[in-house]
C-alpha cells in the first residue's frame, strides 16, 4: 500500500479553447493536403480529464482553478518583444506564431492562464496546501525559447515555474525532468550554464527539434554536468526507459539533491502515439512517477509539480495520465488500462544491446555517472 498524498489537479475548461486552427497533423492545408485537425488539439487533454472525472480518483483530488500569470512573470524569461508579438497576433484574430504553432484570437489569454496554473501549483506545493500537483494545461511550453514560439508552445511554462520558485519562494536547487518524446530544449537553453537547475531530458533521438538533445551537451561554464540528455533510439520500450531511469536519471538526482522537482509530462513516448516511435505503457509512467516521488520524499519534502506537454493518442493518453495521477496521489482509480496487455506483448520491450550502449555512452559524458559504467 502506497502512502496517500494530497494531490492537486490544476485545470480550466478554457485550456481546451486554445485554437490551433485547421491543419493536417503538422502541415498547413493546401491544394495537396486535405484540411484536418492540428495534432495539438483539445481532445487528448479533455479525455484525460474526463477519465479522471468518471473514476474513483476524482473525489480524492484537490481541484484548483488557475488564475492568469501577469506580464512580469513572463518577463523573467521571455523578452517584452516576444510577449508583445504573441499578444498582437492573437488580437488580430490569430495566425502562425512560430514553427508549426498556430494560435487563435483567445490563445494569448489562455497561454497566460497556462503559465498561471504552473505558478499557482508551485505556490500551493510550497505553502503546503497540497503535497504535489499536476497542471493539465494547454498550450504546452517545453519547446518555447526566450524569443520564439516553437513546437506548439507559446511560453515556457515550466521554465517560468522554476524561476518563480527561485525568485518568489527562495528555492534554489530545482530539477527539471522531461519525459516527453521530444527534446526539452526550452529548459536546456534557459539553464544550460546554471548549476542550480538540473535539466534531464529522455527523448527519441533526433526527433524534434532536430540536432538538439545530444549526449555530449552536458552544460556550459558553471553548469557543466547539470544537463543530462538521454536520446534513446526509436523503438525503445519499458526495458530501455527503466534502465535509463535506474542507471542515469535517479543517480543524477540523488547526487544533485533537489529541493523541488518539476516534470515536463508528455505522453507521446507511449505506444500508439502518432508523433513518436516509442513503446511505453501506462505502467511505465506510473513507475517513473513513483521513482521520482521516492527522490522527492528524500530530498524535496515530496514537492513535485508536473506540467502537461505532448501526447497525441486520443485513446491512450488518458490512461497514461490516470496512471500518473494514481501514483502521485497514492490512490487506486478503480479503472484498468484496456490497452496495456496488448502493448506489453510488443516485441522489443526488453532492453536491447544498442539501447544499453547508449546508456553507457551517456555515463561516459558525466563524471558523477562514469564510475557506474
Amino acid at each position: 500500500m502506497l502512502p496517500t498524498k494530497k494531490t492537486a489537479l490544476v485545470y480550466s475548461e478554457l485550456f481546451m479553447w486554445h485554437d490551433t486552427q485547421r491543419f493536417n497533423m503538422l502541415t498547413e492545408p493546401g491544394l495537396s493536403v486535405q484540411p484536418g485537425k492540428h495534432v495539438e488539439n483539445e481532445e487528448t487533454k479533455r479525455r484525460m480529464r474526463n477519465l479522471i472525472a468518471v473514476s474513483q480518483l476524482e473525489d480524492s483530488l484537490v481541484h484548483l482553478k488557475p488564475g492568469p500569470a501577469n506580464r512580469d512573470a513572463l518577463l523573467r524569461f521571455h523578452s517584452a518583444a516576444h510577449v508583445d508579438r504573441i499578444e498582437a497576433l492573437c488580437l488580430t484574430g490569430g495566425g502562425i506564431a512560430g514553427n508549426k504553432t498556430p494560435v487563435g484570437r483567445a490563445s494569448f489569454d489562455i497561454a497566460m492562464l497556462a503559465v498561471g496554473g504552473v505558478l499557482d501549483a508551485i505556490d500551493g506545493v510550497v505553502s503546503g496546501e497540497f503535497d504535489n500537483a499536476y497542471v493539465l494545461c494547454r498550450p504546452p511550453g517545453h519547446h518555447a525559447d526566450r524569443e520564439t514560439a516553437h513546437g506548439f508552445c507559446l511560453f515556457a511554462n515550466g521554465v517560468l515555474g522554476v524561476l518563480h520558485a527561485q525568485q518568489v519562494h527562495g528555492i534554489r536547487r530545482i530539477a527539471v525532468v522531461d519525459w516527453d518524446v521530444h527534446h526539452g530544449n526550452g529548459a536546456e537553453t534557459a539553464f544550460y550554464d546554471n548549476a542550480d537547475v538540473l535539466t534531464v531530458s529522455l527523448h527519441q533521438d533526433n526527433l524534434f527539434p532536430t540536432d538538439r538533445g545530444k549526449v555530449e551537451e552536458i552544460g556550459n561554464d558553471g553548469g557543466v554536468g547539470a544537463n543530462l540528455n538521454i536520446p534513446l533510439p526509436p523503438g525503445s520500450g519499458s526495458g530501455a526507459y527503466r534502465a535509463a531511469f535506474e542507471e542515469l536519471v535517479l543517480p543524477k538526482l540523488e547526487a544533485f539533491q533537489p529541493e523541488m522537482i518539476l516534470v515536463a509530462s508528455g505522453f507521446d513516448a507511449a505506444a500508439m502515439d502518432p508523433l513518436g516511435h516509442m513503446m511505453l505503457s501506462s505502467s511505465d509512467y506510473r513507475y517513473m512517477t513513483r521513482r521520482l516521488m521516492d527522490v522527492a520524499d528524500r530530498h524535496s519534502g515530496g514537492r513535485i509539480v508536473m506540467t502537461h506537454e505532448g501526447g497525441y493518442s486520443e485513446g491512450y493518453v488518458p490512461y497514461c495520465g490516470l496512471a500518473v495521477m494514481e501514483a502521485m496521489s497514492g490512490q487506486d482509480s478503480g479503472l484498468q488500462d484496456p490497452f496495456e496487455s496488448h502493448i506489453l506483448m510488443y516485441g522489443g520491450q526488453a532492453i536491447t544491446a544498442h539501447q544499453k550502449d547508449l546508456i553507457q555512452q551517456v555515463k561516459g559524458h558525466h563524471s558523477d555517472l562514469a564510475e557506474l559504467v
